[in-house]
């Protein structure tokens, strides 16, 4: 009985610091000094959010970027992989239909693996560049822009990688349909 009294206390004081002042001191900083990415680094266009430059989505129809397979749909919420073994046979099935799923959209050469492979949060907003320019025959055909074009377009939005040194060359699928986009509203 005599340690309930400090062992009450001590739970109420950290309780306090850590369940409310350091995450509210956490939340103030990151809202001084990083704004745009404690909100979400939200993309707004006109008035309307239309994505976040840190989270996929996905896009339907030949005429746009496909993402990176989520194996959360892109629920930002359950992020997550699917925990399924490379050599295990539900994965290796969930990889050979996706492949087969982009042979029939025409897509040629070899698949890069971000192509086929989901990536551990299931929420990547990038692409290869090689993974990106795979769709440019499908995309060029539904929207009958010219190859050479969607290729530019491409080149103009990889992004080297952080800091010159960490990671891959990548490119925003999201930028890439904003680009799209804008290039059919200049072309009616």
């Amino acid at each position: 009985m005599p340690l309930l009294r400090p062992c009450l206390v001590l739970m109420a004081v950290f309780t306090v610091l850590t369940g409310l002042a350091y995450p509210l001191l956490v939340t103030g900083a990151a809202q001084l000094v990083f704004p745009d990415q404690a909100n979400g680094s939200l993309v707004v266009e006109q008035g309307q959010v239309v994505g976040s430059r840190l989270i996929g989505q996905p896009s339907d129809g030949a005429g746009w970027f496909s993402p990176r397979p989520s194996a959360v749909a892109w629920h930002a919420a359950g992020s997550g992989g699917s925990n399924l073994a490379p050599v295990s046979e539900p994965q290796q099935k969930v990889w050979s239909e996706r492949a087969a799923v982009l042979r029939a959209s025409g897509v040629q050469g070899t698949l890069p693996a971000d192509l086929l492979t989901a990536s551990g949060s299931g929420l990547d907003p990038h692409l290869s560049p090689e993974a990106a320019v795979l769709q440019i025959p499908r995309i060029a055909a539904a929207r009958g822009l010219d190859p050479e074009r969607l290729q530019r377009l491409v080149s103009e939005r990889t992004e080297p990688p952080q800091f010159g040194l960490l990671g891959a060359r990548r490119v925003s699928v999201l930028e890439l349909n904003r680009a799209l986009a804008r290039m059919a509203a200049g072309e009616r």
